[in-house]
């Protein structure tokens, strides 16, 4: 049977990407070797890398005087990467999930922290407005997509001062204008690669004259200064990065994948709201995420939860059980997604209906 995979992450990734990785995984570049022993020295992968730098700076229209970095560590390692480098006095979080509060969390060890706003009183379901970023911090940082909660932020931002994002979870699903941005990040495990990279969008002046000494490793500069190659990068999941970026580039770009990811979203918001049984977590439209979709069944079919979900893995459907903080049942449509799992999760949606 066909699986419909709807993992929050590590998460379902294209064929492209799969097949390419596997033939390498047996000879690399003709070399007779696997990428899983090549050196990270060789100039085969440094053909690797450079062109996944190259397209990410293509794929996404990054300005002069930038670097695109490939590091370990996930983004949790940039909840702390980011204070230790840019934060001297104060800076400015607004908190909109558990990913959020964790960078927060770091980022206090470095200095003050002004949280702006938050939607903690309210389990996170919706996206606080009309915050005020005060104008003496030293950047003002934000996540752009809450993958527990089905919330997103889909329009950049505009702030007095830097501005830094966690795009862990919907890169590469909307355009960016990143010279608005110092810098951003995101986990490779969502929209690009399987999980052991972190992209790391970086302006390059912000970054020169650090306020502290900062460890060789957890300096940006470093990173900057190498290539990414100051230490052994995660060799493997950079290579399946590029075949995903090469695939991105041939269906059209960014503009093209954002289509395709607002009428996957369409699709499934409008069968949620349009259910007698199926309800979802975040009421206000302009703040539900296109990348994870979050919905439980209605208060009296509440007990009907166990059942549906195994009816959905009967119809090949994984991937769909909600974050315990939420409950219910959490839709990821990422990029690598295709039309028809949408619609074989909606169809299994009004088949269960009908059937009560």
């Amino acid at each position: 049977m066909k699986k419909h995979n709807f993992y929050a992450g590590p998460s379902i990734m294209s064929q492209y990407t799969i097949r390419n990785t596997a033939d390498a995984v047996i000879d690399f570049a003709n070399t007779g070797l696997s990428i899983l022993e090549v050196s990270h020295r060789s100039k085969e992968f440094q053909a690797v890398m450079d062109e996944a730098q190259a397209l990410v700076k293509e794929l996404l229209e990054v300005p002069q005087g930038y670097s695109v970095l490939f590091l370990g560590g996930g983004a949790s390692l940039q909840f702390a990467m980011v204070p230790y480098n840019l934060l001297k006095n104060k800076a400015a979080y607004l908190d909109t999930g558990v990913w959020a509060h964790k960078a927060i969390k770091e980022a206090k060890l470095f200095g003050e922290v002004d949280v702006v706003a938050s939607s903690e009183d309210k389990n996170y379901n919706y996206i606080p407005r009309d915050f005020v970023i005060p104008a003496d911090a030293d950047y003002f940082h934000y996540t752009t997509n809450n993958t527990i909660y089905g919330t997103e932020i889909r329009k950049d931002p505009e702030t007095p001062v830097r501005l830094v994002a966690d795009m862990s979870s919907d890169i590469f699903s909307r355009p960016v204008d990143v010279a608005r941005y110092d810098l951003i990040y995101a986990g490779a495990q969502k929209n690009l690669a399987p999980a052991g990279a972190t992209i790391v969008i970086v302006r390059d002046d912000a970054v020169q004259a650090p306020c502290r000494p900062i460890p060789t490793m957890l300096n940006y500069k470093t990173h900057i200064d190498k290539g990414s190659m100051f230490n052994t990068p995660p060799v493997l999941p950079i290579f399946s990065a590029l075949q995903t970026l090469r695939y991105y580039k041939e269906l059209g770009g960014i503009k093209v994948l954002e289509k395709m990811d607002l009428e996957k979203a369409a699709m499934l918001y409008e069968a949620i709201d349009g259910s007698r049984i199926f309800q979802a977590t975040v009421p206000d439209h302009e703040d539900r995420s296109i990348m994870n979709v979050c919905f439980v069944l209605k208060p009296e079919y509440a007990e009907l939860e166990k059942q549906f979900m195994e009816f959905a893995t009967s119809k090949g459907i994984v991937g769909i059980k909600g974050h315990r903080s939420v409950g219910g049942f959490r839709a990821s449509l990422y990029n690598a997604l295709p039309l028809e799992s949408v619609k074989v999760l909606v169809d299994a949606m009004k088949e269960f209906q009908d059937k009560l």
